[in-house]
């Protein structure tokens, strides 16, 4: 007969089933926080890692050809808009990444437009957050590292107000469950998104996979800045190019020495106020008017640029609309732009406004996109300038756009013959600077921290 135990027994039973069951659970914590923190510092081993018992981070492939997957979200915060891109990459053994897909949003309007209610900032941040959250599976959402960059309409706020505006990102993004680092929201100086663009653009047309095929260069015109990127070949260039110009990057066990800046105040939306007389930031003096030789002499509107709306007329003029506008614009570009002669040799991807103007006049396919040279742009703004009064109401800026973009393009030493490839997308797959600075920001991550001095 089976021995009943008794009250001794349980009381001595019962004490020790806690211990066990706590030296289980504490056992388990550390190992789930240590999976969590090697998915910080490398890509390679955070596939490894897993949530609640179930691998984290897919392995695909046959045997010998095992690839890891992992995630990675990036925010690009711009002086329009705010965008969400969320990454999925397969990656083998010591290789470069592999793009699997992507996902992007966009809301409207940018960032700075709250910088007098911050408070009012954080709903569409929270709604960008939500789509990560359905894209990416539950098990791998602690370890995908969430980045924020700001691009040019933070640059141009007052320090403090752009700082309040990081703060209050910061703390949403803290709340959710991605992995943050320290540095997870930032300013982005002009060079960094020359540079992340560059990278995107050469990862996905595979020159940074392919040793020995040349790189190409990189042309974004956004709304308050402009870049120029690209990989010299000829030493002259790195010799005489002003201080300032020459960045170098590190990544995927390599470094280039690139030719990368970034013009603060000549991206289109800011080049437009200083070709009508406006200042960054400020309503005109007592509400007048700005006046502009690219707008038909008739034209009356307004205009709205960064939360501020300008009241907007052409001027009256006897001249060709054209010239009088292109001079107007070339005061504006004078000594602000250094010009090299190495972009005459080499192919070029050119984005955003870029694409956005040639294809609203017909240069290009507004779907497909596709290639023009740079006199094409020229021409465009002499037809459009000659008719500007045929389409004021519905573009009144178009005349004053293509003169600056052919002017600028000029200006940066691109001739008139130079080919130019317009794309939003290479295999699917958006032409921005964010691809390319997740890219960097996850590299970055699996690289090992140098000692410290105590």
């Amino acid at each position: 007969m089976r021995k009943i135990p008794t009250n001794g027994n349980l009381k001595m039973a019962y004490p020790l089933g806690l211990f066990v069951c706590l030296f289980i659970y504490v056992g388990y914590i550390k190992w789930h926080w240590a999976s969590v923190t090697q998915a910080f510092f490398s890509i390679t081993e955070v596939a490894v890692g897993a949530h609640r018992g179930q691998q984290a981070h897919s392995p695909i492939g046959t045997a010998g050809h095992v690839h890891t997957v992992f995630y990675g979200i990036m925010f690009d915060a711009g002086s329009t808009g705010t965008r969400i891109h969320i990454f999925q990459f397969a990656q083998q053994s010591r290789e470069t990444p592999t793009l699997i897909h992507e996902t992007f949003r966009a809301l409207e309007p940018g960032l700075s437009a709250y910088a007098d209610d911050i408070e009012k900032s954080t709903q569409g941040i929270q709604e960008l957050l939500d789509v990560a959250k359905q894209e990416i599976p539950f098990d791998f959402w602690k370890v995908t590292p969430l980045v924020l960059k700001a691009t040019a309409g933070l640059r141009l706020l007052p320090g403090e107000k752009a700082q309040k505006l990081l703060q209050k990102v910061e703390e949403v993004f803290k709340a959710s469950p991605f992995l943050v680092g320290e540095d997870c929201v930032s300013i982005m100086n002009g060079t960094d998104e020359g540079v992340s663009a560059w990278i995107t653009v050469n990862f996905l047309t595979g020159t940074l996979k392919t040793p020995g095929r040349s790189s190409v260069g990189m042309l974004d015109l956004g709304g308050g800045s402009t870049q120029i990127t690209f990989l010299p070949s000829i030493e002259g260039t790195l010799q005489t190019s002003p201080a300032g110009y020459i960045t170098s990057l590190q990544m995927f066990n390599k470094t280039y020495q690139l030719y990368s800046y970034s013009y603060l105040g000549l991206g289109l939306m800011s080049a437009r106020l200083a070709v009508l007389g406006g200042v960054e930031g400020q309503p005109a003096r007592d509400g007048k008017e700005l006046f502009s030789p690219c707008q038909h002499p008739g034209f009356k509107g307004e205009w709205e640029h960064a939360e501020v709306t300008y009241r907007i007329s052409g001027e009256k003029a006897a001249a060709n609309s054209h010239e009088l506008c292109a001079n107007r614009v070339s005061e504006i570009l004078r000594s602000k732009v250094h010009r090299t002669e190495e972009v005459k040799h080499m192919d070029f991807y050119a984005f955003s406004y870029y694409y956005d103007l040639a294809a609203q006049v017909g240069l290009i396919d507004a779907e497909t996109g596709g290639s023009l040279v740079v006199g094409d742009f020229e021409n465009a703004a002499k037809y459009v300038c000659s008719t500007v009064e045929t389409h004021t109401q519905s573009s009144p800026f178009v005349c004053m756009d293509l003169t600056y973009i052919s002017l600028l393009l000029q200006e940066l030493g691109f001739p008139r013959n130079k080919v130019l490839k317009l794309t939003r997308k290479i295999d699917d797959v958006e032409t921005s600077w964010a691809l390319g600075a997740i890219f960097h920001y996850i590299d970055s991550l699996s690289r090992p921290k140098g000692p410290t001095n105590d």
